[in-house]
């Protein structure tokens, strides 16, 4: 029999190669353990909601007014002063006419405002303080505006402050509100964040149904509610009155002269 082969003693590097896979595992586990536990991924926090969304209903509804024709009444209520009827028409041909009673003299003087292919009419009828028949003074074009001081405002919601409205670029902040009492349709709070002196509307609270109509208005002059459902346009407006020369009628009463006091 041949002899017995006695196993060779281990080389110095096959004994490192031996410590150092004996060792490998345990500095695994120490490099793991200190390695910072990652946290579970989460979901996306929810999107706020749109912030524009209340501009942009308001900005649907005011469209839809620009549309309307209609013959419509409405409630004026400013100051410590009576509820006042105030009339307003929307033609098919895009004219329109807005009767304020005592819109002209401190309140002594009824007026009606009216845009035609002809121009821009102040007219002032018959009333406490105009005893005289009705007639019309041409302010300009249909476009144009009334000057501050003959401006009773009232007219403004159903004209130019619907081209604001609907206007994007507008320097608009504009909210859900509740409606002011006795109104209906969905409201907004619109205030201008324009630091200029001639803001393009009034702030104040507008409502409006579905289909466009105006159903109030709230701003520091007074409110305007909708009284009645409106009926249909006509397809023009006609003037309350010839076109006469003269001035136009201020808004402010007339200062007392001598002998009146």
């Amino acid at each position: 029999m041949p002899p017995r082969r006695t196993a060779a003693p281990p080389t110095r590097r096959s004994a490192r190669l031996l410590a150092l896979a004996l060792a490998l595992p345990a500095l695994l586990v120490a490099c793991t353990a200190d390695q910072p536990t990652t946290a579970p991924p989460t979901s996306a926090p929810p999107a706020p909601a749109d912030a524009d969304a209340a501009r942009d209903e308001l900005a649907a509804l005011a469209a839809a007014a620009q549309d309307r024709r209609l013959v419509a009444s409405y409630v004026l209520r400013a100051g410590d002063g009576p509820d006042r009827a105030v009339l307003v028409t929307t033609a098919g041909d895009g004219s329109w006419r807005v009767d304020v009673p005592g819109g002209a003299l401190g309140g002594s003087v009824d007026v009606s405002l009216a845009a035609t292919a002809d121009g821009l009419f102040q007219c002032a009828l018959p009333s406490a303080g105009h005893p005289a028949p009705p007639g019309c003074i041409r302010v300009g074009d249909a476009d144009d505006v009334l000057p501050r001081r003959a401006d009773p405002r009232v007219q403004h919601p159903f004209t130019d402050w619907l081209d604001v409205l609907t206007d994007r670029r507008s320097p608009l902040s504009v909210s859900p509100a509740q409606p002011p009492t006795g109104a209906t349709g969905s409201c907004y709070s619109v205030e201008t964040t324009s630091a200029s002196i001639n803001a393009p509307l009034d702030a104040g609270i507008y409502c409006f149904d579905a289909d466009g109509t105006l159903t109030a208005v709230r701003t520091e002059d007074g409110t305007l509610t909708l009284a009645a459902p409106p009926a249909p346009g006509p397809a023009s407006v006609q003037l309350a009155g010839p076109v006469v020369d003269g001035e136009l009628l201020g808004t402010a009463a007339p200062e007392p002269t001598a002998g009146t006091l």
